[in-house]
């Protein structure tokens, strides 16, 4: 029976060491977006309270609480999208 030849494995090479990676995923908008809505929300329902129900729009009256909710709703819907 005849013998196989020997063959010759080549010397381990490590991968070449990758430079910096960029981790930005082009979104930076969405961290100052979701503070300003919370924000937005916040003082909007503050002013309403510290008002009287006179600012922010007196002829709606709670619904003013409504709005403020909605931009702090706005605030949560938006860090879905942060990374």
């Amino acid at each position: 029976m005849p013998k196989s030849r020997i063959r010759k494995k080549s010397d381990y090479t490590p991968p070449p060491t990758a430079t910096a990676v960029k981790l930005s995923s082009g979104r930076s908008w969405i961290a100052p977006l979701m503070l300003a809505l919370f924000l937005v929300g916040l003082v909007w329902i503050v002013v309403y309270y510290v008002s009287s129900s006179s600012w922010p729009i007196q002829g709606i009256g709670n619904w003013n609480i409504v709005i403020g909710f909605a931009f702090i709703a706005g605030g949560f819907g938006v860090s879905t999208q942060w990374k």
